[in-house]
């Protein structure tokens, strides 16, 4: 006597032969997964834009020279340096200004901030002026700094498009073996006549 069993419709499955007695039992089993065969996709198997795109992510400039574009990389360090010193600068001038409004509005008389002296910034000026050129001056620097600092993110995400861009590029035949020419010509028409015409030639990379 012979039993089957049926685990419903599994993909590829396979059935083993279990001989314990004289009957034999068919039990089908699920195909192993081959996870090294996996591991090997992450990279290995993506496309050259992909990879540069991916370089360029973890780290600014690697994505270039993945592409061999090695002049684009003092660039985009350039780019990211300037950047970073406004972000600095703004955010430095930023938190004096905060200070200093911080000192002059907390209600003790001994507390005196930087810019008291200032022209522009004192306490003898009419109407509570100075105090108020004090929270202008520092709204001014924090919004600065806020978008140097969204610039920055526009630099990082431009550094990851060029690099994925210029590897989709490398791919084209821009080679001198590439020639368009236009050359005049007749077509013949009906009647035995002749109409001028242009022929468009592409020669290929041989």
């Amino acid at each position: 006597m012979t039993c089957a069993f049926a685990l419903g419709n599994l993909p590829e499955a396979k059935a083993q032969v279990i001989t314990a007695t004289p009957d034999s039992v068919v039990v089908p089993t699920q195909p192993a997964i081959d996870t090294t065969a996996a591991k090997k996709r992450f990279l290995v198997d993506w496309s050259k834009p992909a990879k540069a795109a991916f370089y360029s992510a973890v780290l600014p400039g690697l994505g270039q020279a993945y592409n061999k574009s090695y002049w684009k990389i003092p660039l985009i360090y350039a780019t990211g340096g300037v950047i970073g010193y406004f972000i600095y600068d703004n955010n430095r001038k930023y938190q004096g200004f905060a200070r200093a409004l911080e000192a002059r509005l907390d209600g003790d008389e001994n507390t005196v901030d930087a810019y008291v002296d200032v022209y522009g910034y004192s306490l003898e000026l009419p109407n509570n002026q100075g105090t108020n050129n004090l929270r202008r001056s520092r709204d001014f620097f924090r919004k600065y700094r806020d978008l140097d600092i969204i610039l920055a993110v526009l630099a990082y995400g431009l550094n990851v498009m060029e690099a994925h861009v210029d590897a989709h590029l490398k791919g084209f035949d821009v080679s001198d073996d590439l020639s368009l020419q236009i050359t005049p010509g007749l077509q013949r028409v009906a009647n035995s006549a002749y109409a001028p015409m242009f022929t468009l030639q592409l020669n290929l990379k041989n």
